[in-house]
């Protein structure tokens, strides 16, 4: 495996967690929810693994990194998948590199399913063939997965392989290196500015107003937001700190409006000021994503917006096309988003390009206007001759070079 190649697998691979978070405009998750979903889906209806809490003190914590590792490896020693041995060093290895305790786990369901899925052919990880993966990536197809999961997929064996070729026991043949998935790029969806306006017409309970109005003025992700603790709040700057970002572990600073700020202050009176987290449960835990969706979808059946698709993640598409449309720069809005690549900034712009827009319809106003008046046919024979004047002066000088 040369230099070269790896840094241009991680470059792709780097591409495809950034692009996550734009790719699946109806997702109100981000890229460790999502990969959690795709466990509810498809592994913890096996049997082979059993869903995780959700209400843990701190998803950064240490301790619950640990716990969740043992609890992965018991899974692991208690399946009856071959390689036992290279799959746990694999998982630690990612522990010590301080992967978040989600990634550990859906990487093991994807290396679960992988190895079951050569078991059946007769075969170990140690006999792996490159159409082996090909095999397993049209068995993946074949269920009627996303083409989303499916790369993630193969970006979880293909990882795992790298790891086996490192360690020596398996040729770098064997890699795919050329075996890349296409995924749609499709575009972020932001919510209509009329329907924004009858979200915040609605008459709901303080608390959600602040939290709909943070997201929507922070562009928070909703992970970032139920993390937050009072501490991480600069009320006087209007200011939050995220100290440790949701889906890339980067820090960033978020900045909030005068309306956001009126609704935090209302529910800053009202909130029990013992608890340290600004948004929390009944227990005084972290509250967690299901019951913020739902205060949403409650949100939007008041505002009437219950059919239009609407979910959490869009007020942060929303918050981005706003900026994009305020001509902010996309450098600025990149770092503000928390975006690892200026690329992915960059979909909002292909979404809200106002001058492409406008020069649009400004050249179709001319098509029309020509049209109604009758000048069709002059316009084009001026362009005619405007065309044949361009190619003689281009002979021309042609013929004055080389006579």
């Amino acid at each position: 495996m040369t230099r070269e190649e790896l840094s241009t697998e991680k470059s792709c691979f780097s591409t495809l967690i950034d692009t996550l978070d734009v790719i699946n405009p109806h997702s109100d998750i981000t890229l460790d929810t999502y990969l959690e979903a795709i466990s509810y889906d498809e592994a913890w209806g096996t049997g082979e693994l059993e869903k995780p809490t959700r209400e843990v003190a701190s998803p950064f914590s240490d301790d619950n990194r640990r716990l969740d590792l043992e609890k992965i490896l018991k899974k692991l020693f208690d399946s009856e998948i071959d390689d036992k041995d290279y799959v746990e060093r694999y998982l630690r290895r990612q522990y010590r590199s301080h992967f978040q305790p989600v990634t550990i786990r859906n990487t093991y369901i994807g290396l679960f399913l992988f190895l079951n899925f050569i078991k059946d052919r007769g075969k170990s990880c140690l006999e792996v063939e490159k159409a082996d993966l090909e095999a397993f990536v049209e068995h993946e197809q074949d269920r009627g997965l996303k083409i989303t999961t499916v790369k993630l997929r193969l970006a979880t064996v293909k990882a795992f392989l790298r790891f086996m070729i490192e360690e020596g026991v398996l040729k770098e043949d064997v890699f795919p290196w050329k075996m890349n998935l296409k995924v749609p790029e499709r575009l972020p969806r932001a919510m209509d500015p009329e329907d924004v306006d009858k979200l915040l017409a609605t008459e709901v309970s303080v608390r959600d107003r602040a939290m709909i109005l943070l997201l929507l003025r922070t562009g928070m992700r909703i992970g970032e937001l139920l993390a937050t603790r009072m501490s991480d709040i600069h009320m006087e700057e209007q200011k939050i700190l995220i100290y440790q970002g949701e889906k890339n572990q980067r820090g960033r600073v978020v900045y909030f409006s005068e309306d956001a700020k009126e609704a935090l202050e209302a529910w800053m009176h009202q909130r029990d000021k013992s608890r340290e987290l600004v948004f929390y449960n009944p227990k005084g835990k972290q509250l967690s994503y299901p019951a913020a969706r739902m205060i949403f979808v409650r949100y939007l059946d008041q505002a009437g917006l219950s059919d239009k698709g609407y979910t959490l993640h869009c007020l942060r598409h929303t918050y981005a096309t706003d900026l994009i449309n305020a001509r902010m720069p996309l450098q600025c809005l990149e770092k503000l988003l928390g975006h690892t690549s200026l690329d992915v900034t960059r979909r909002y712009a292909v979404l809200s390009d106002k001058t492409k827009e406008e020069e649009y319809f400004k050249a179709m106003a001319v098509i029309e206007r020509r049209e109604k008046d009758g000048y069709d046919e002059c316009d084009r024979e001026l362009q005619a001759l405007f065309e044949e004047t361009q190619l003689l002066s281009q002979d021309s000088d042609e013929l004055h070079e080389h006579p």
